[in-house]
């Protein structure tokens, strides 16, 4: 089974224009949320990386030279507070990526209230808060682009990650209403859609053992996990203007997973 992660082109030779530009990055602190720090920091950008994880989210801001700011993206105050702080560092913001998620694995059965209800408020509420106190901003100055963070699992079920699956599903919709409504106003909104990426999510919700691991090379045409990097690269160029006639678009990168109906040999 090849599960490699090679790149054919190493992000780092690609550039998409981002110097200088204020880009925040909602669950910042880890996995494909600190590659897309990592990818604006080396065109130049002034980053702005948010999380609840602070020990993990301040050494990483420190490494690349970006700011930190604690934020809850659940709590409209939190969110406020951030949005202020960094209009008052930078005077304006030019992206936002709503990358901030959790999932809770259980069977449909067994859901508990509390944890659906955790679930759509981080996924689902949180990238709506953040989305429309960003988006004002935007509005003002007259451009933006807003990445949201989708997920295959908004078209295909995981029965086991039914909050997540209706968060995800949830996170189109709300990309798609943003877009429209903001598009007279200079602001761009589109999201991606990852399919198996090597992350510490992943690891913990579907790459779980050696069986589960074949099972998503077998429905993953370049039969191999992608990497967080290759996320980052397509938000880096929804967020520039390479992509300047892109919005209300949900862009997948999956290996061909989602054109896939049957399984393939591993």
């Amino acid at each position: 089974m090849n599960t490699s992660t090679h790149q054919t082109t190493p992000s780092s030779s690609i550039h998409f224009g981002l110097s200088d530009r204020v880009c925040i990055v909602t669950g910042g602190a880890q996995g494909i949320g600190a590659a897309c720090a990592q990818r604006f920091a080396r065109e130049a950008a002034k980053v702005v990386v948010t999380d609840v994880n602070d020990a993990v989210g301040q050494a990483l801001a420190g490494s690349i030279g970006a700011t930190y700011i604690h934020c809850d993206v659940g709590n409209k105050t939190e969110v406020d507070a951030l949005v202020t702080q960094v209009m008052q560092q930078h005077g304006r913001i030019d992206v936002l990526v709503n990358n901030a998620g959790i999932f809770k694995v259980a069977d449909f059965l067994d859901i508990a209230e509390a944890d659906f209800d955790a679930v759509l408020r981080v996924n689902v509420k949180g990238a709506f808060l953040m989305g429309q106190a960003v988006a004002r901003e935007m509005a003002r100055q007259g451009s933006g682009s807003i990445i949201n963070m989708s997920s295959v699992n908004s078209v295909l079920a995981i029965p086991n990650l039914a909050s997540y699956n209706v968060s995800k599903g949830g996170i189109n919709q709300l990309t798609r209403v943003m877009a429209l409504s903001l598009a007279d106003k200079g602001v761009r909104v589109n999201a991606v859609a990852p399919g198996t990426i090597a992350t510490e999510l992943a690891a913990k919700a579907v790459l779980t053992s050696e069986e589960a691991k074949a099972r998503v090379m077998s429905r993953t045409p370049m039969k191999r996990l992608g990497t967080p990097e290759e996320v980052a690269d397509a938000v880096a160029w929804l967020a520039s203007d390479a992509s300047s006639y892109v919005t209300a678009d949900i862009i997948t990168i999956d290996g061909g997973r989602m054109a896939l109906n049957y399984t393939v040999p591993v």
